[in-house]
């Protein structure tokens, strides 16, 4: 066996960041920008209300009261998008819609709630100070400021930001395209009765669901039989259109083991005996230039292998600065039981923030094929090689959700 941190080093030292490309803003959700975004105007452009009320001079308004109201002529309305049609004078007022343009001669917005008014006039039953709810040209961004560096990841804010500054593209690292099979004879998709031997096929759903999640495009490229030349030929064909190939079963020591060897024929596979449990078991190699990860079939031993191995290696592909989960240090609210075997366990766990921090307990039953309890679980308590960790023992454990 070789050691988690050997196996994962391998792997890191042949996925590189794909190539930079541009991307229409609204399609970057994920990506890692590439360039420099500076802003090339001020935003907002203009100095505009943050509130539907009135604009004033604050100098009028410096006595009004609810008991001595100051009455002014409404002499306009200035909408959104729209522009006062003359400055404002003193002892006047203009109606104002949110967002609109301050006119010349204002220097306060009386919020509307704090106003009667009719057509013609408005009674303010307050006084304001000089700016009230006028947002200053530029007190979002000054023109020129330089708004994302390179290696800024994106989220929902910064494409809003980036549409701000009035950005339609922009340079990232592409996002990979990734590939998921299932092998097995047993395999059978759907509500169809099943057969003797037979099971459903979760593992191909599942990271399917993995692959977006880490922010890469899933392609499902179906299920496959224990046939060595359909394995060759369906990994031939499938490393011409995907960054990353996922396998899943078929990498262990049996006799119908196909793509471990398949692999070991067209590309350079290394076969590891991880010390882990569960997902002993990974074949990682490449083809033509494409990282295949042949993972082991059980589902659970499916999903952590895809957690420890694949998910870091899209994510640097993708050129994230966070290519593994979150770890912290949780308190055991119970036993977690373990024993010497010279394997680190990942045991599915439940992870809940109190006062003095996070706690762990089990998720449930965790065998293998045990997928219910890894869907109870939030996290993975992450147990070195030794004995049981007690109630009260603290354990490091890896945040999933």
């Amino acid at each position: 066996m070789i050691s988690l941190g050997d196996a994962q080093a391998r792997v890191h030292a042949v996925v590189a960041a794909l190539p930079l490309v541009e991307v229409v803003v609204g399609e970057a959700l994920g990506l890692v920008i590439a360039e420099q975004v500076v802003a090339p105007e001020a935003i907002p452009p203009f100095a505009n209300t943050a509130m539907d009320g009135f604009a004033v001079r604050f100098a009028d308004l410096v006595n009004a009261s609810d008991d001595a109201p100051v009455e002014l002529p409404v002499v306009g309305t200035v909408a959104a998008g729209a522009v006062a049609e003359r400055p404002l004078a003193a002892g006047e007022a203009m109606r104002i819609m949110t967002g609109a343009p301050i006119p010349e001669g204002a220097d306060a917005v009386i919020m509307v709630e704090l106003t009667e008014s009719d057509d013609s006039t408005v009674r303010c039953i307050a006084a304001v100070p000089e700016g009230n709810h006028i947002r200053p040209a530029g007190d979002d961004l000054q023109a020129g400021t330089v708004v994302f560096e390179p290696g800024t990841t994106i989220t929902p804010a910064h494409i809003g930001v980036l549409s701000s500054v009035g950005r339609t593209h922009v340079a990232v690292h592409r996002r990979p395209r990734v590939g998921v099979f299932s092998t097995g004879d047993e395999l059978v998709v759907g509500p169809v009765s099943l057969e003797p031997g037979q099971i459903r096929d979760s593992n191909r759903p599942q990271l399917l669901a993995l692959v977006a999640e880490a922010g890469a495009e899933a392609v499902d490229l179906g299920v496959l039989r224990d046939d060595r030349d359909e394995i060759d030929a369906a990994l031939r064909a499938a490393v011409d259109g995907c960054d990353a190939l996922i396998t899943s079963g078929g990498v262990s020591m049996g006799d119908f083991d196909f793509v471990k060897a398949v692999l070991a024929e067209l590309g350079d596979l290394t076969w590891m005996q991880v010390a882990i449990k569960p997902a002993k078991p990974l074949a990682f190699g490449v083809l033509l230039g494409t990282p295949i990860f042949g993972l082991p079939g059980n589902p659970v031993s499916s999903a952590v292998s895809f957690e420890l191995f694949a998910r870091p290696a899209i994510r640097k592909m993708m050129g994230r600065p966070d290519t593994e989960r979150t770890h912290e240090w949780a308190i055991a609210d119970e036993v977690l039981a373990r024993s010497r075997d010279g394997k680190t366990h990942f045991q599915r766990a439940v992870l809940s923030q109190e006062s003095d921090g996070w706690h762990v307990r089990s998720a449930g039953g965790q065998g293998s094929h045990q997928l219910a309890a890894l869907a109870a679980a939030n996290g993975l308590a992450i147990l070195p090689d030794g004995d049981d960790v007690n109630v009260g023992d603290r354990v490091r454990v890896m945040l999933l959700s």
